[in-house]
């Protein structure tokens, strides 16, 4: 298990440093520009790649820094997947300034501009292998999803997310490829071309920063020093069972209970949180008890939630349950890995500071839910998200416009 430890800082890590740092580099860049002779053009290069380290290093920093004080967060996604867009920058720049050394200034100031402007275009290009890897895999374990669970327009997301990122990347090879015509369609053609890369490279960052939390927050081992335990339900089977799914996030959240009351001494309380579907004999909830009493599990160990229809009720209805009880109780929730991250922002949104740990699904279920989780993911937090993504929007607009106007 990961050795990171998760809600262990009282204060938010913040990232303003970056606007102070990307004033100093444009009041470094117009002297350089300004007094600096042909010779010291080119560490333009170098005075850009060592800003877009630093911000990769900043953003690197408060993605730890986040994981210790809420691993639950929007910013944890962010913070990570643009690090890697900045890193990416910082090494064409470096490179860039090998190959421009010995050209003219005009050259080496198009190129400076250029090659920011095509950062987008670039880091596409350089993701692609990993993308046509990930969009196949994710095409195959559809393809096994469905052939073991049956037809349902749920199960292509995967096979429809891996046309888009292939399908995306196409087009704008394709779209790109060549172009002729006056300056001004010519402009505008790249205009088009940048916004759609600008648009492409957020969700592709988005879902870069989503892999890598969700691996994270999915194989941490929450400390042994629980009193509540609350185990999601999920549908179950017709007589009254649980699924394997279901059944596996009982085991997780039963392990870890034994082996906290080994080492410490500390039996905590399970909370089996899951209403009743119409096509449900029982309660979610009621099933996880019958489950667990077969497992020798005494009943005053046991508390029952049978209201909620969704994640975000599940916490919320089981705060309600564990706060009447003990508003300081340290809680810990059980799910399966593809679903720890999302249901930790659930059971932060209701200020349960509640930390999860995520059981193992069959090899050709999870990544069409980690698809699910995604999406539900970018619903959330939209004035955020539609910031971040205006924010690119305006700067590749502005950078186009400056290119051409140079």
């Amino acid at each position: 298990m990961l050795k990171f430890r998760f809600d262990t800082l009282n204060k938010k890590p913040k990232v303003y440093s970056i606007a102070v740092l990307t004033l100093v580099t444009l009041v470094l860049l117009a002297l350089l520009l300004l007094f600096g002779g042909e010779r010291e053009i080119p560490l333009s290069c170098l005075l850009v790649a060592a800003f877009f380290a630093a911000v990769t290093v900043l953003l690197l920093r408060a993605f730890l820094l986040q994981l210790r004080y809420n691993p639950y967060s929007y910013n944890t996604i962010i913070y990570f997947g643009f690090g890697l867009f900045t890193l990416f920058i910082a090494m064409a720049y470096v490179a860039l300034y090998f190959q421009v050394r010995e050209l003219p200034v005009e050259s080496i100031l198009v190129n400076v501009l250029g090659s920011l402007l095509g950062s987008a275009k670039g880091y596409m290009i350089y993701t692609f292998p990993f993308l046509l890897l990930f969009s196949a895999a994710l095409a195959v374990s559809n393809l096994s999803l469905i052939r073991h669970e049956g037809f349902r327009p749920v199960n292509l997301l995967g096979i429809l997310l891996a046309l888009v990122l292939v399908g995306g990347q196409v087009l704008l090879f394709v779209r790109d490829y060549s172009v002729s015509g006056s300056q001004q369609e010519v402009m505008l053609h790249d205009l088009l071309s940048n916004l759609l890369a600008a648009i492409y490279l957020y969700f592709e960052c988005m879902m870069l920063g989503t892999m890598v939390a969700d691996g994270v927050t999915a194989r941490y081992e929450p400390e042994k020093d629980k009193d509540y335990l609350i185990v999601l339900g999920c549908a179950i089977r017709r007589d009254g069972t649980p699924t394997p799914l279901l059944r596996g996030r009982l085991e997780r959240a039963l392990r870890f209970a034994r082996a906290q009351e080994a080492q410490t001494g500390r039996a905590p309380i399970f909370v089996l949180s899951g209403g009743q579907g119409a096509d449900e004999t029982v309660s979610e909830a009621e099933c996880m008890r019958r489950w667990l009493a077969e497992q020798g599990v005494p009943a005053e160990r046991m508390l029952l939630e049978d209201r909620s229809t969704d994640t975000a009720e599940n916490m919320a209805f089981s705060k309600e349950l564990i706060f009447a009880r003990d508003p300081q109780a340290r809680v810990a929730f059980s799910t399966n890995k593809f679903h720890v991250f999302r249901s930790g922002i659930k059971a932060r949104r209701v200020k349960l500071r509640a930390v999860g740990m995520g059981c193992k699904s069959k090899w050709y279920f999870w990544p069409n839910a980690a698809v699910r989780e995604f999406i539900g993911l970018l619903t959330q937090h939209k004035g955020k998200q539609l910031l971040i993504l205006l924010s690119l929007i305006a700067a590749y607009t502005l950078m186009t416009l400056l290119y051409y106007q140079y």
